[in-house]
C-alpha cells in the first residue's frame, strides 16, 4: 500500500474531501459519475482498507471506517456511499466461510492491488429490497461447468466503476435455492442502463444492470441456501451497514453546517448593519444543529465501539438519519431563498440527506422491531 493513507491519519482524508467538494456541484447538476474521485480513492489505497492484512489490506475496524466514510461524505456523499459499500462487501467476503479461499484472495488482492470495486446487486423492479422478503426474478441455470446467470437489478450503486457484482438470484432447480453469484461486470452479456435520475445522490451511478445468460464457473456461486434459511442476521454485517450509512449522512449534515456558518458570518443585511451570526436567535438555531450533529457523532461512535444488538443498531441508524435531516432543514430555514439557490450547496445537501431514510433498515421496520422487542420481551 505504498503512498496510501495510513489508518489513524485524518488530514489526508480531509484533503480528499475538499477536492471532491470542488466537483460535487457539477456531478450533481449533470448526474455524472465521479470517476476521478474513485481513482483518487484507489490511489490513496482506501479501496482495500477493510481487506485482511494477509492479503495486503489495512483491515481497519468499524470505528475507523465510520470516521473515514463520514469525512469523505463531507466532500461528496455519492463517493462516500461507493466507498462504504466497498468496505462492507470486502469485510463480508473476508468473514464468510462459504466463500472459497481462492475467491477471497482474488477479490481482496484485486481491491488492494488494482483498486477493484464491488457491490451487491440485490434490488429488482418487482422484488424491491430483499430485506422485505420474496424470491428474486434473477435466475441462475445449470450449464456444464457452472451457471448461466440472467436478470435485471436496479439501484446498483457505483455501477460505472464496478469490477464485480454480487448478484442475489435463485437457481432453476426443482426446489430453488437463493444466494449470491459473483458477476464480472466486464463479462459478455452484462450491460448498464443509465436509469438513475433521482433528486438526491445524483452522482452515485445507481443505474440498472442487465445480465443475459452470463456464464459463470462453479465457484462463482458463493453461497446458496433454501430461501427460508436466510433468516439469521449477521450482527457484524448489520453493524457495518447501519453505522456506515449513519456516518455518511452525518457527514452531509456537517457539510451543510459548515457552509451555513460561513454564510451567517458573511451575510450583513443593510437593515441590520452586522452579520447574521451576531443575532441570538440565529445562534440558538445553530446550537440546535450542533446538538443534532454531536448526538449523531457520539451515538455512532459508541455503537461502533460497544456491543450493540441488531434492534438497537436499527434505531441508531433511524435516529441518526432523522437528526441529519433535521440539521440540514434547520440550516435551510435560517437561510430563506439563499438556501434553495442552485449556486449554493445547501439545496444539494438537503436533497442528498433526504436519501438517508431509504437505506435498510427503513424507519418503519426499525421502529416496529424495537417496539416488538420492548413489548413482547418477558
Amino acid at each position: 500500500m505504498d503512498g496510501a493513507i495510513l489508518p489513524g491519519r485524518v488530514d489526508p482524508l480531509r484533503d480528499l474531501a475538499r477536492s471532491f467538494a470542488e466537483g460535487a456541484a457539477e456531478h450533481d447538476r449533470e448526474g455524472s459519475f465521479p470517476h476521478g474521485n474513485i481513482a483518487a480513492l484507489r490511489d490513496a489505497g482506501l479501496l482495500g482498507f477493510t481487506v485482511p492484512r494477509e492479503l495486503g489490506g489495512a483491515e481497519i475496524g468499524l470505528e475507523r471506517a465510520v470516521e473515514v466514510v463520514g469525512t469523505i461524505a463531507e466532500g461528496c456523499p455519492a463517493t462516500a456511499l461507493v466507498l462504504a459499500i466497498q468496505f462492507i462487501q470486502q469485510r463480508g467476503i473476508a468473514r464468510n466461510p462459504a466463500v472459497s479461499p481462492a475467491i477471497r484472495e482474488r477479490l481482496g488482492r484485486g481491491a488492494v492491488q488494482r483498486g477493484e470495486v464491488i457491490n451487491a446487486l440485490r434490488v429488482e423492479p418487482e422484488l424491491g429490497t430483499p430485506a422485505r422478503g420474496g424470491l428474486p426474478a434473477s435466475i441462475a441455470r445449470r450449464v456444464p461447468g457452472g451457471w448461466a446467470l440472467s436478470g435485471r437489478k436496479i439501484y446498483s450503486t457505483g455501477s460505472p466503476a464496478l469490477s464485480w457484482g454480487l448478484v442475489w438470484a435463485r437457481t432453476d432447480e426443482e426446489t430453488p435455492r437463493t444466494g449470491l453469484f459473483l458477476l464480472p461486470m466486464k463479462a459478455l452479456g452484462v450491460r448498464i442502463v443509465e436509469t438513475w435520475d433521482q433528486a438526491g445522490l445524483r452522482a452515485s451511478g445507481s443505474h440498472d444492470v442487465l445480465f443475459n445468460a452470463v456464464t459463470l464457473p462453479e465457484d462463482h456461486a458463493l453461497e446458496l441456501r433454501a430461501p427460508d434459511a436466510w433468516t439469521d442476521r449477521d450482527l457484524d454485517a448489520v453493524a457495518w451497514n447501519t453505522l456506515l450509512v449513519a456516518a455518511l449522512y452525518t457527514g452531509v449534515a456537517r457539510a451543510a453546517r459548515d457552509w451555513l456558518i460561513g454564510f451567517l458570518r458573511s451575510r450583513v443585511p443593510a437593515n441590520l448593519g452586522k452579520p447574521l451570526a451576531t443575532l441570538p436567535r440565529v445562534q440558538e438555531a445553530v446550537g440546535r444543529i450542533e446538538a443534532l450533529i454531536l448526538t449523531n457523532e457520539r451515538l455512532i461512535a459508541g455503537a461502533a465501539r460497544d456491543e450493540t444488538s441488531a434492534t438497537q443498531l436499527g434505531l441508531v441508524k433511524t435516529v441518526a438519519a432523522d437528526n441529519a435531516i433535521a440539521a440540514v432543514q434547520e440550516a435551510v430555514a435560517l437561510c430563506g431563498n439563499h438556501a434553495l439557490a442552485r449556486s449554493n450547496p445547501l439545496e444539494r445537501h438537503l436533497r442528498d440527506v433526504l436519501c438517508a431514510r431509504i437505506h435498510t433498515p427503513q424507519p418503519d421496520a426499525a421502529l416496529l422491531a424495537a417496539g416488538r422487542a420492548a413489548l413482547l420481551t418477558i
